[in-house]
């Protein structure tokens, strides 16, 4: 008997614990995602794409801070839309085109703004870049600016891909706009705390999951 009061006041007190712990952990997860290191001198600033213009907003404003001598923005993959777009002759923008005219409109001299090699699909495409060109060019320190949100998973893929003789310094923009406190209250940041987890799942477990190539054949004809 004595041993069956003990397991129900085990069960109880595991149960109250869940209760207790569960929903705090569900709300966290926004402040987990978010986390940056402190600024220091680096070799080159890089703008991670997505969110125009906050990204290449917050880069600017570091190299205004004397905090390298140079920008490097990634120049993302061909996507179907914007392949189709071209045989339509309907004229396209880039991603990396934008931030390049938002860093000048922001002071950074065309002589400081460097467009990265590589096709880049998601994150760890991204990285790669970074990586094989700070090897290339025999630098070792990058700070690399993207979103409140994309931090922890930038730190984790970075730690997974770069050699240890390499150093991130991840900063976000805090003009991009995110509520970590709750996330839940709208698709936008539902959405990408979602993302983010599963990103973060696939980097701890060896990255199982690969992006989706472009298809771009024949599309234009379908379209019209």
């Amino acid at each position: 008997m004595k041993f069956f009061v003990q397991q129900r006041w085990f069960l109880f007190a595991l149960f109250a614990l869940l209760f207790v712990t569960v929903p705090y952990g569900f709300r966290s997860l926004g402040f987990w995602l978010v986390v940056q290191d402190s600024l220091k001198i680096a070799d080159a600033i890089v703008v991670f794409g997505g969110h125009l213009p906050f990204r290449a907003m917050e880069a600017a404003k570091i190299y205004k801070e004397g905090m390298a001598p140079e920008i490097w923005v990634s120049c993302p993959a061909t996507t179907t839309e914007s392949t189709v777009l071209e045989e339509l002759d309907i004229g396209f923008v880039s991603e990396n085109e934008y931030s390049v005219r938002i860093l000048r409109r922001f002071g950074v001299p065309a002589s400081a703004i460097r467009l990265v090699d590589g096709e880049i699909v998601n994150t760890e495409d991204e990285i790669r870049v970074v990586v094989g060109t700070l090897q290339e060019r025999g630098k070792s320190c990058a700070i690399l600016v993207t979103s409140e949100y994309h931090c922890r998973r930038l730190k984790i893929i970075w730690h997974s891909l770069a050699p240890s003789d390499l150093e991130a310094i991840v900063r976000f923009t805090p003009d991009d706009p995110f509520d970590p406190d709750r996330w839940w209250y709208n698709s936008r940041d539902a959405l990408a705390v979602t993302r983010e987890i599963g990103g973060i799942l696939n980097a701890w477990a060896g990255f199982p999951l690969q992006p989706v190539k472009a298809v771009t054949s024949g599309r234009a004809d379908q379209v019209r």
